[in-house]
């Protein structure tokens, strides 16, 4: 016998009792996102490999270690992309939404990595990303701060994460940060864990964020970014901060917070928790106006953030906050007693979801006795049974059997069923 086939590992099957709290997660965000005027944009997830070297930075562990690169049949580099952002500018180039235009923009979708799986992060995963372009002020920081938290309130989860903020300013602020960092820790080079070595000449301001103890430990006597700020760096997040006081939401200020990509500055902030493990971020953004222009296009202020949909997925079902009728996605199921039912069944179906238009209604097909049948009612989670058998169909009714309430069945025509759906639905 041949082998069964698994899914890769670290790239996951949604079954539907899954994909059920997946659309209730989706529905939310598409809800807040409409209400704050924000446009869905749909990218390929395959890009040219030259797209993320020039964006993410040749010397990051996105393209260095994780990324699926791959030479198609014309020998061209391409990539599974490992983030949505480089595609989203890519494309808002490429069909000149950028040009003295303002853009709110939204995308969803699959990402991929190959790092090590672990709870709540897959090899394949699912963001949900925002960008903005064409404003420069701290105002559109704000608001994308403020549309995150009424995101987590509408989800039931803003007393369970915390917001970290930080200023990585200009690339001239970054530049004499980077060597003052890079002094200090020469001088402790040989305190410091392996990949922070290794960081020392591609990417210091990485060691910020470094989970090793002794590190950290060190790097509590390190310079503070904050003191290489410019002026109008400190204004911007000074403003930014008021905005956010102004509007009650909390925060604090994180001075080793940084991103892990290159095209970063300014505001960069983090939705963090910790009911997740160590893996905490459940939301992570910032301002990135260097990008545009560094990918071959003019200069754009832009900011935005991304949102792992497995890590608030996986946060929803922890702590119990999803709703009992998300896992129930039938209201009704038609019975059919008898192989010369069916063609009445179908039809009349059909009549009911087309006068009932929310109607999630299911015919059984196959066969089956009546109690094999009601055994598939149980387990639909449908709360009516609609019964179809000869009588009914020779009176062209059908019988009508609550499961939820404790009153006799009915008979009824088809008027009378689709109002009685209508009222119950309601």
């Amino acid at each position: 016998m041949a082998k069964q086939l698994q899914a890769i590992r670290g790239m996951n099957d949604l079954l539907p009792e899954q994909t059920a709290v997946w659309h209730y997660f989706e529905d939310k965000v598409r809800n807040v996102l409409a209400s704050t005027g924000y446009s869905e944009i749909r990218m390929p997830v395959v890009e040219s490999t030259e797209l993320f070297k020039r964006s993410i930075g040749e010397v990051t562990d996105i393209v260095e270690k994780e990324m699926y690169t791959f030479d198609d049949r014309n020998g061209d580099s391409l990539t599974l992309r490992p983030e949505g952002t480089a595609g989203c500018v890519r494309a808002a180039q490429q069909h000149s939404l950028l040009q003295n235009q303002v853009q709110r923009l939204w995308y969803y979708g699959p990402m991929f990595r190959h790092e090590r799986p672990q709870k709540g992060r897959y090899r394949q995963f699912y963001q949900i990303g925002v960008e903005t372009f064409g404003m420069d002020g701290p105002d559109i920081d704000a608001e994308l701060i403020m549309m995150t938290a009424r995101l987590w309130r509408e989800l039931g989860i803003l007393d369970h994460v915390r917001l970290e903020l930080n200023s990585l300013g200009t690339a001239a602020d970054r530049k004499r940060y980077r060597e003052a960092l890079v002094e200090y820790l020469l001088g402790h080079k040989d305190s410091l864990d392996e990949d922070s070595v290794r960081r020392l000449e591609s990417n210091p301001l990485r060691i910020l964020d470094s989970k090793n103890e002794t590190t950290q430990q060190l790097l509590k006597d390190a310079p503070v970014l904050s003191d290489y700020l410019d002026d109008e760096s400190r204004e911007h997040f000074a403003k930014l901060r008021a905005m956010l006081d102004e509007a009650g939401i909390a925060y604090e200020v994180n001075p080793r917070l940084v991103r892990g990509l290159d095209y970063y500055g300014k505001t960069v902030f983090e939705w963090v928790t910790d009911q997740l493990g160590a893996q905490g971020t459940v939301c992570a953004g910032g301002r990135y106006d260097g990008l545009v222009e560094q990918l071959g296009g003019k200069s754009v202020p832009a900011v935005g953030f991304a949102m792992g949909v497995e890590r608030l997925v996986l946060m929803l079902e922890s702590l119990e906050l999803i709703p009992a009728q998300v896992h129930n996605q039938v209201d009704a199921y038609l019975l059919v007693l008898g192989d010369q039912c069916s063609s009445y069944a179908l039809s009349l179906a059909e009549q009911l979801r087309h006068g009932v238009p929310s109607l999630r209604l299911v015919v059984n097909c196959g066969g089956g006795s009546f109690k094999s049948q009601m055994k598939k009612v149980v387990r639909s989670g449908a709360s009516i049974a609609l019964i179809v058998g000869e009588d009914e169909v020779k009176n062209r009714r059908v019988g009508v059997k609550y499961q939820t309430r404790d009153e006799p069945q009915q008979t009824l025509n088809l008027e009378e069923t689709r109002n009685l759906l209508n009222q119950h639905l309601a």
